[in-house]
C-alpha cells in the first residue's frame, strides 16, 4: 500500500488511518522554538465510514496510507424504506446507502439529483451534494402586503419537508434556490 507524508496533505485531501478512510477538513502546522523538534501537525478529519469527526497529531515526516479511494459522478435513483438507492453514472452500478450515513443530507435528495459518489475499496461509503439545489416552496405563509426584499422573512416548507426562511414576498408554487451546506434560501430559481 502507498503511503504519503502528513507534510503533503492539504484541506480536503484524502488519507487511510485504523482501516478507515478521512477527509482532511482542517490542517495547521506548528514549529517549536527548541531546536531539533520536530515539525507537529494538527489534522481535523471526518471518517468517512462513520461521519464521526476526530483530531489527530503528526509530527513532521509521519506517513499516512493513501487508500483505495475515488471521487465518481452519481445520481440519487429512489428511496427504499431506510436505505437511499444512487447510480454510478459511469458503470450504471447501483448502491444502497443507509440513512443513518446521509441523515442530514435527506432533506436535499431528489430523484435525478447528481451527486458525488466517494468509493473506498470499491464500495460507495459517502456522497457529497451540489453547492445548491432548486426546489418548490409547497407551504409558506401568505404573501405580506407591501414586502419588499429586506423585509422580515418567514419560514416556507419546500417539496422534501426542508423548513427554510425566504423572504416575505415568496408564495407557493415558486421554486428556490437553496444552499446545501447551510440549508439556506439563495435566490428564485
Amino acid at each position: 500500500m502507498a503511503r504519503i507524508t502528513v507534510n503533503d496533505l492539504k484541506r480536503g485531501g484524502i488519507f487511510e488511518k485504523d482501516g478507515a478512510p478521512y477527509l482532511v477538513m482542517d490542517i495547521t502546522m506548528s514549529t517549536p522554538s527548541a531546536r531539533g523538534a520536530n515539525m507537529l501537525i494538527k489534522i481535523k478529519g471526518r471518517n468517512l465510514l462513520t461521519g464521526q469527526v476526530l483530531d489527530m497529531s503528526f509530527r513532521g515526516g509521519d506517513t499516512v496510507a493513501e487508500p483505495d479511494f475515488e471521487r465518481r459522478s452519481g445520481q440519487f435513483l429512489y428511496q427504499n424504506g431506510d436505505e437511499f438507492v444512487f447510480m454510478d453514472l459511469e458503470t450504471y452500478d447501483q448502491y444502497n446507502l443507509p440513512e443513518e450515513k446521509i441523515s442530514d443530507r435527506k432533506p436535499f435528495l431528489m430523484d435525478g439529483l447528481e451527486v458525488v459518489l466517494h468509493v473506498f475499496n470499491g464500495n460507495v461509503v459517502n456522497i457529497d451534494l451540489p453547492l445548491s439545489v432548486e426546489q418548490k416552496i409547497v407551504e409558506c405563509d401568505p404573501v405580506i402586503k407591501g414586502a419588499t426584499a429586506s423585509a422580515q422573512g418567514k419560514n416556507a416548507v419546500t417539496e422534501t419537508g426542508l423548513v427554510i426562511q425566504v423572504p416575505s414576498y415568496m408564495k407557493e408554487g415558486e421554486i428556490v434556490k437553496i444552499d446545501t451546506r447551510q440549508k439556506r434560501y439563495i435566490s428564485r430559481a
